[in-house]
């Protein structure tokens, strides 16, 4: 299928929100089948497959493939799109540009022999960094300031087009206007319906976002991670090992991966990124207006998909939520990170 009108993935694909709900074990036909098609593409019989602990939208396996270490990342959704192999490219380019990631030993997306894409990864040992945040290890000045350079070195990606990227890295969309307001329209009535947000507070959302249109008028676009979170970087409590996930990648606006960060993390944390960033590329123009503009887009998405999956209903143990609290702090934090951004949009608040 093709994506041009998926604006978020997680809730916009025809099977909204496959693969947010917990799991159990993976199915052990897939994990037959999967073993079946590395023992095939790598031409070997040693093969072995331990059940992964990610918390993605993937299904994951630790394995060794002719004692090789390796990460597998199983899509199974029924929409049986190719946007893994997709991945498996920009994961070279952004490797490329200078940024760290998993090295692609192999991917398959054609189903053609298995009924799900797979892809194998470079099996990097460490932990995410959430995993240091949430114990409160983090080195959060330092690595802070690394992911805003990183961000910085895989913006130097062209990209033509805009939004999400077709099978020869081209965003769907004639202009960048076009991809921010995709769905825009149903993410903010699906909240009003659920009782997140009600009828006015969506208007007056959608009359903001309206008064800096401007804003989107974009000559071209960069490449944009779209996913950019902790739990999206490998390393240790002070380095980054590996950044990973850029199954949501767009081509888009310089501030949206920044804004992102904003959607977790306090000014302090965005303060050191914000200096990364500029040690390598400087900002453009209005960058905090397009810098809010973008971080209300994106608390919209996360509100879409925290309600939809339940997220709200989950205990401490879910990576989203911080340790010693619960699914109503986390949308507590959600509502009102989403009307900090609108007031702070509204007034050009500094950072």
């Amino acid at each position: 299928m093709s994506r041009r009108d998926i604006y978020y993935w997680k809730c916009d694909r025809p099977a909204a929100f496959h693969g947010t709900q917990t799991r159990g074990e993976a199915d052990a036909e897939i994990e037959q089948q999967l073993g079946e098609a590395l023992r095939r593409h790598f031409v070997t019989q040693v093969v072995e497959l331990h059940t992964g602990i990610g918390q993605g939208n993937h299904l994951t396996w630790n394995a060794r493939v002719a004692g090789q270490p390796m990460f597998i990342r199983v899509e199974n959704g029924p929409e049986k799109d190719g946007q893994l192999a997709v991945e498996s490219a920009l994961l070279g380019r952004v490797s490329e540009a200078g940024v760290i990631t998993p090295r692609v030993y192999a991917c398959d997306a054609t189903r053609s022999r298995v009924p799900f894409a797979w892809q194998a990864l470079e099996h990097i040992s460490a932990p995410d960094l959430n995993h240091w945040f949430k114990q409160g290890r983090l080195d959060v000045p330092r690595i802070a300031f690394d992911i805003g350079s990183a961000v910085a070195q895989w913006q130097q990606i062209t990209l033509p087009g805009f939004g999400i990227l077709d099978e020869s890295m081209k965003g769907y969309h004639a202009t960048y206007a076009d991809y921010f307001h995709l769905r825009l329209d149903q993410h903010l009535a699906f909240l009003v319906t659920r009782s997140f947000l009600t009828q006015p507070q969506s208007d007056e959302i959608l009359a903001e976002i309206e008064n800096h249109r401007s804003l989107l008028q974009l000559d071209s676009g960069c490449f944009v991670h779209k996913d950019l979170a902790l739990w999206n970087i490998l390393g240790s409590e002070s380095k980054i090992d590996a950044f990973i996930d850029f199954d949501d990648a767009i081509s888009g606006d310089p501030m949206d991966d920044l804004s992102l960060l904003a959607c977790f993390h306090d000014d302090a944390f965005l303060r050191r990124a914000f200096e990364g960033y500029q040690s390598t590329l400087t900002f453009p123009s209005e960058h905090l207006r397009r810098f809010w503009l973008h971080l209300l887009r994106n608390m919209i998405v996360k509100a879409v998909i925290r309600v939809g999956a339940g997220y709200f209903d989950r205990d401490d143990g879910f990576f989203l939520i911080s340790s010693g609290t619960s699914g109503q702090s986390l949308r507590d934090f959600t509502l009102k990170k989403l009307f900090h951004a609108l007031h702070c949009l509204r007034s050009n608040a500094p950072m």
